[in-house]
């Protein structure tokens, strides 16, 4: 991991058809991370992420690669006055968080016999960036969520920020 992009790599007893499921379907990202992503996840494609009743859309917010059960990737969201005030960001936090280049974020599915590598690579963060930071702690509760729903049905307790 550098300064400029957060790694994380987890093995998830599943298929790489359920997982792009589990990624792409609003009803199950809203049972691991809380939010929803709405889109017809196809390159180019603008999505809306819904969060602590905050809806987050503009053109930029886009989907940069589909390839089902292989690769997904977007640019992530950006930082908003409502955001903030929903999820307790301090006016320094949010005009940091607004001042960096909006970030990226690319999932990789790897079948693996009866599992599959999940690589995470949220990147194009400037140095000492506030929102990796911020990312590098959401993103391993977010993901524990998703394997521990995909392997036993249950969620854990969405992740508040």
């Amino acid at each position: 991991m550098t300064s400029t992009e957060f790694v994380y790599t987890t093995y998830i007893k599943t298929t790489p058809q359920r997982l792009w499921q589990a990624l792409t379907d609003p009803a199950f990202t809203q049972r691991y991370w809380g939010s929803t992503f709405t889109s017809d996840w196809t390159k180019g494609a603008p999505y809306t992420w819904e969060q602590g009743g905050v809806t987050l859309a503009d053109p930029d917010q886009v989907i940069l690669e589909a390839d089902p059960y292989r690769r997904l990737a977007y640019s992530w969201h950006n930082f908003t006055p409502e955001l903030a005030a929903a999820f307790g960001f301090s006016d320094e936090y949010l005009a940091a968080a607004q001042a960096e280049p909006r970030s990226h974020v690319t999932f990789d599915l790897e079948p693996m016999g009866d599992k599959v590598k999940l690589t995470v690579v949220h990147d194009g963060f400037p140095p000492d960036s506030v929102v990796r930071e911020s990312v590098s702690g959401g993103w391993p509760h977010v993901l524990s969520g998703l394997k521990t729903l995909l392997e036993t049905g249950e969620p854990l307790p969405a992740f508040k920020a």
